[in-house]
């Protein structure tokens, strides 16, 4: 029975696994590319395979932030313009409380993860009053609060104002200059933790509700499902993550900018799940994949014009892919399937 099971499970999580793998001996591979030996990467040398995993690891934070949104715009419905605060909450507490009051790691971790639950229920606090539009609206009226907060002279010594926080030392066991490679795969660990704890989600029953909401949350509440408190627990499982990934952001980057805190950083996390698809869960690491390395090429060989090219191609991306990379390659192989059956079962008359 065992047996059955396994198989079964294995071809249906066949992509995962390999993406894994891949992700798992990248920086020894591109170590072998550059001359140096697994022995060198292991231990943290410099060269281009530590600079690859600063980019990937750059890549799993976009994908963990492009997630959270995922399950509350492409699973539950709701449109937010807000998102940026779950991730500068995250970004900013985990600075404060690293440089100004010397938390260690896992303190820091339960201050963001109560964080996470209190900013969540403020946003919940509206969900009863209002929907659709004036939901986005309002959450954007709440982010832009905070960002005045964080740019305001009053909390410049603790955010640094619109300089942004600098100095925050990280805890040197993950620290990304001595051990680049360790934060690397805890990066990527947490990363697969909370796909698969979405990819539960979306299938367990609470999911299958926050579909119905999507899709028709009169009919939700006609079959007797209170819609308020599944779509509390889909905006408290985004703001964990999103908090989760601010924080990841701050042990990595040297500086949190304000940005991190504005409607701009809300458009990035939609712009990756509509480049890899909406309400996929993997369109958010093809999504992050192809939004951070196309970022990174083109200012990289072109330079500022890189920021039209790059509008240019996400609008070409959104017209011809409406449905996302990943949303689209679903549609067009179930498409390409049934064509095959169906000539299978005409060669097949004859």
């Amino acid at each position: 029975m065992a047996k059955n099971r396994f198989f079964p499970t294995l071809k249906s999580n066949g992509g995962m696994l390999v993406t894994l793998a891949v992700f798992i001996l990248l920086p020894f591979i591109v170590g072998l590319f550059d001359g140096a030996s697994p022995a060198q990467v292991w231990i943290n040398g410099s060269g281009q395979s530590k600079f690859i995993q600063g980019l990937a690891i750059e890549i799993f934070i976009l994908a963990l932030y492009a997630l959270s949104y995922d399950l509350i715009f492409g699973f539950t419905g709701l449109l937010s313009f807000g998102h940026s605060m779950f991730f500068a909450v995250g970004a900013y507490g985990t600075g404060i409380l690293l440089k100004n009051f010397g938390f260690s790691l896992p303190a820091t971790f339960g201050v963001i993860f109560l964080a996470g639950i209190l900013q969540a229920l403020l946003f919940g606090m509206v969900l009863p009053r209002v929907k659709g539009i004036t939901f986005a609206l309002v959450t954007l009226g709440m982010a832009s609060v905070f960002h005045v907060l964080v740019i305001s002279s009053e909390l410049g010594p603790y955010t640094g104002s619109d300089v942004g926080l600098q100095g925050v030392v990280p805890p040197e066991f993950i620290s990304p200059a001595s051990q680049r490679l360790r934060l690397y795969f805890v990066t990527l660990a947490v990363l697969i933790l909370v796909f698969m704890l979405y990819k539960r989600f979306v299938n367990s029953p609470t999911g299958r509700v926050c579909t119905a909401i999507r899709e028709n949350e009169g009919r939700a509440l006609m079959l007797g499902y209170n819609t308020f408190y599944f779509k509390l627990a889909a905006l408290a499982l985004s703001s964990l993550t999103a908090a989760l990934a601010g924080m990841l952001h701050t042990i990595y980057q040297p500086i949190v900018s304000p940005n991190v805190a504005g409607l701009g950083y809300t458009v990035t996390a939609l712009l990756i799940i509509l480049i890899g698809g909406v309400g996929t869960l993997n369109g958010a690491l093809v999504g992050a994949v192809v939004f951070r390395l196309l970022d990174y090429g083109l200012r990289r060989y072109i330079g500022e014009s890189a920021s039209f090219i790059n509008g240019a191609v996400y609008v070409a991306i959104v017209l011809f892919l409406p449905f996302g990379i990943v949303g689209t390659w679903r549609l067009k192989s179930a498409q390409v399937k049934q064509g095959w059956e169906r000539l299978a079962k005409l060669f097949g008359s004859r």
